[in-house]
């Protein structure tokens, strides 16, 4: 308990510390002083409070106008993804699942490809809907007999996704020039970020977590294996159709307003086990703390790196963890990874 309590202050240390550093590294440098001024007046002003002499106009417009959304908006992402991974982990009794599993990002390329096609101004909102839609598809393909058996499940939402990356190459290859600005979202970017997208990331990935916090019990039920869940007193039928519910409208929020960015709801789940264990009491909200953290890092990283260019951050998070997908892959082959 002890360690698991050094483990999370120092993952809410790190955390403030990246957020802090999103905002003072950019194209344009400010003093940690001014960014502190630009913060509480402008939390002052939110609140309807008397803000002091106000800022430059510029500076603020920066900070708070278009970093602060940014950072706070990769955070959420990152976190909301990590919970939604820690979550299917425990559906799939599976190590190597991640929220994208079920078809959610299937789905969401198809969307955004339609709408770079035919509504260039929609697309975060075709990419939710065809990513809910597509989940429901695999939902029903996978049902057998008001039973959803969770490999079956699985392989409906594999096969889903080769369907879909034929689909979404095939309306790429018919977009023309505007073919970069669709694989520059499905790689994912947080630039234009807004205060919209980290409210609606807010609204959804913040009750998601507590609700994952409340129900670590049950979580840690399903690992168990379907009898014993039954004979503990789960009901493991209902239980499973919340959590897709969960994973499907987290995921989906958080594509539609970042693009598919992968790796993360894998990588945070796995570091948080290697360091407080599997129980979700423990494991779920340091997992969330740790996607966080490696998100806006991967962002720091994606405006950094190729300066004046930009990186798509899942690229980024695709060269973290594609090595560490690998190395988990060579622990499950051996039989020393757990889910």
């Amino acid at each position: 308990m002890k360690n698991h309590r050094l483990v999370m202050l120092a993952l809410t240390i790190l955390s403030a510390g990246s957020l802090f550093l999103g905002l003072y590294i950019g194209s344009v440098s400010y003093s940690s002083r001014e960014i502190t001024n630009i913060l509480a007046y402008g939390i002052k002003s939110s609140l309807g409070l008397s803000g002091g002499n106000p800022p430059k106009r510029i500076p603020f417009l920066i900070i708070w106008g278009f970093r602060l959304p940014r950072v706070l908006l990769a955070y959420l992402v990152g976190l909301s993804l990590a919970s939604a991974g820690v979550a299917s982990q425990a559906l799939f009794k599976n190590p190597l699942a991640d929220p994208y599993i079920i078809g959610v990002s299937a789905g969401a390329s198809i969307g955004a490809a339609f709408g770079f096609v035919y509504s260039p101004t929609h697309v975060p909102e075709m990419a939710f809907v065809f990513a809910i839609a597509s989940v429901y598809v695999v939902y029903r393909v996978a049902k057998v007999d008001g039973r959803i058996p969770v490999d079956t499940l699985l392989l409906a939402g594999v096969a889903f996704g080769f369907i879909a990356s034929a689909v979404t190459t095939y309306m790429v290859w018919t977009l023309g020039q505007r073919a970069h600005l669709t694989f520059m979202w499905l790689f994912g970017s947080f630039n234009g970020a807004g205060w919209d997208d980290v409210g609606e990331m807010l609204l959804v990935g913040v009750p998601s977590l507590s609700f994952l916090l409340w129900k670590w019990r049950e979580l840690n039920l399903l690992l168990l294996g379907e009898e014993e869940s039954v004979a503990l007193g789960l009901d493991v039928e209902f239980f499973r159709k919340v959590l897709i519910f969960l994973i499907a409208l987290v995921a989906a929020v958080a594509v539609s307003t970042s693009g598919i960015i992968g790796f993360v709801g894998l990588m945070a789940p796995h570091m948080a086990r290697i360091l407080v264990g599997p129980n979700h009491k423990r494991l779920t909200v340091n997992a969330a703390l740790l996607g966080g953290l490696l998100m806006v890092t991967a962002d720091l990283l994606a405006r950094t790196v190729a300066t004046p260019d930009e990186v798509p951050v899942g690229i980024v998070t695709a060269m973290m963890g594609g090595p560490f997908f690998l190395y988990l892959l060579r622990k499950h082959k051996r039989g020393e990874l757990v889910a």
